[in-house]
């Protein structure tokens, strides 16, 4: 690379869901001075559903993305539940989660195996078209490739089953659910739980056997470089166990204390959000912290969701394997909470696991089975519904009129919570990597490992705050330089 090279652009990143790139500026000693993880797209889904009935929204909000619209989808009919002041009857709630845990499940096994899996199991210098699943595959061989798409399909099945739909479900309504299963499918649905756990289970065997040894990912999750002290958000129920479907919203601080331990009605009280004119995405921060920047550490307000956030503010998984597993995950680190960022995908089997015996448990419980499936609906007015995403904590809120037409939404997703911490975690391996102007494939390979931590969808992240965005237009000659700035301030 020439020694004049102060500009770095990774575009289009990959293996994630939407659209992004890596701006980095590297100073006159080829060592880097900043870096920003952009997100240029933009979609205004809280704008075009004002005007819509509300009972339409668990139906809108999931095209929002193809990879997790189980998540919108029930945390927009929670919101609704909270909107109509209606508690889903039992049997409802049932089937939402059993839904629910299939998709953690189906969702985190495609992160380790597509997504994540090839940074570790192929050479960090393999070429980006190779780094895939088939990549994979080819490493770990044909047998446990079938197991990996058999097992994700199974995760897809038990959703259409509940959902009636395998993507973009259609059966969770204010108050309910439309459909139940039969006793054929609840047969099936065991049959397929029982070898779900087992895979998560040899899942995990492999992390250990291929990740924890020595190599680079055991490097990643010794090195401080690659350690953000930050504070993290999570649901839990009652026990302090997690829960995906519902509980409250802890948050703890970097030094593991209990700093909020909010209901979902509370949750936006605790959050303010601000933009950059360099993104399209909105960048929250704890508002009594505040925001001090880009940074780390208890004086700053950024905090991290997800699945190394709901392992740092759980006190248990809520199922024995997978509580055994967490036990094995708190002594390797000597207890929580853990700051290495690489330990996202550690935990994000742990959490494989125990979505696997949740559903197990749910399916053989007799309230199923029997029972309405809806409760009556009263006056429409404001709600909020939380959930956690397989990426970290979602909201909904709306504002719904007499009519129970929809005149305001907002909506806060998991890689929304996170892009602070995406982008402090992109610089600092930059930082790391690159050195006197230096730079291959194998150097661009590792930053953009920086991000795939935390699963990122761009498109879920990506909605506008009321009014206009902040907007600069830079026009530029045939040579490159600025001949005209033209400045949209934020209002």
């Amino acid at each position: 690379m020439s020694k004049k090279t102060t500009r770095i652009t990774i575009d289009p990143i990959t293996r994630l869901e939407g659209h992004g790139k890596i701006e980095l500026f590297l100073d006159e000693r080829g060592e880097l001075k900043d870096a920003f993880f952009q997100i240029p797209e933009l979609r205004g889904f809280e704008r075009f559903c004002q005007g819509r009935y509300g009972e339409d929204m668990p139906q809108i909000t999931q095209r929002i993305c193809g990879v997790c619209p189980e998540a919108h989808h029930l945390a927009s009919v929670k919101a609704l539940d909270a909107c109509y002041g209606v508690e889903p009857p039992p049997r409802a709630r049932k089937l939402r989660e059993l839904l629910y845990n299939g998709y953690i499940f189906s969702d985190h096994l495609l992160h380790f195996y597509y997504l994540g899996g090839p940074d570790f199991l192929l050479d960090v210098d393999t070429p980006p078209q190779e780094r895939n699943i088939l990549g994979v595959i080819n490493k770990v061989g044909e047998a446990l490739g079938k197991e990996v798409i058999k097992h994700r399909s199974y995760g897809q099945r038990i959703i259409e089953a509940v959902g009636g739909r395998s993507i973009h479900p259609v059966t969770a309504l204010p108050g309910g659910q439309s459909k139940a299963i039969t006793p054929e499918e609840q047969k099936d649905i065991e049959a397929m739980l029982q070898s779900c756990i087992a895979f998560a289970q040899q899942t995990l065997e492999i992390f250990k056997e291929i990740y924890l040894a020595k190599g680079l990912y055991r490097n990643l999750l010794d090195d401080k470089d690659h350690s953000l002290p930050t504070y993290y958000m999570g649901m839990v129920d009652a026990e302090g166990s997690i829960n995906f479907y519902d509980g409250r919203v802890r948050v703890v601080s970097p030094d593991g204390d209990e700093v909020e331990l909010a209901k979902a009605d509370e949750l936006l009280e605790l959050i303010e959000e601000r933009t950059e004119p360099w993104t399209y995405v909105k960048i929250p921060f704890l508002r009594k912290v505040g925001w001090q920047g880009y940074t780390a550490g208890i004086e700053s307000g950024v905090y991290r969701v997800g699945p190394l956030a709901r392992l740092n503010v759980c006190r248990g998984m809520g199922t024995p394997l997978a509580d055994a597993e967490y036990e094995a995950y708190k002594d390797f680190f000597g207890g929580v909470p853990v700051h290495a960022t690489f330990a996202y995908h550690w935990a994000r089997l742990i959490e494989m696991l125990t979505a696997a015996e949740k559903a197990a448990e749910i399916i053989q419980d007799p309230e199923l089975m029997d029972g309405p499936l809806r409760s009556e609906l009263g006056k429409p007015g404001e709600g909020v519904g939380v959930i956690e995403a397989a990426r970290g904590t979602l909201i909904h809120h709306y504002k719904l009129d007499a009519k129970g037409i929809v005149a305001g939404a907002n909506l806060i997703v998991a890689t929304t919570h996170n892009i602070a911490g995406i982008s402090v975690s992109i610089k600092e391996m930059a930082r790391s990597v690159i050195h006197k102007g230096k730079v291959d494939q194998g150097i661009l390979n590792r930053i953009e490992m920086s991000f795939r931590n935390y699963d990122p969808c761009l498109a879920c992240a990506t909605h506008a705050l009321p009014g206009q965005m902040p907007l600069v237009v830079n026009v530029r000659d045939s040579s490159g330089e600025v001949i005209e700035q033209i400045v949209r301030e934020e209002p």
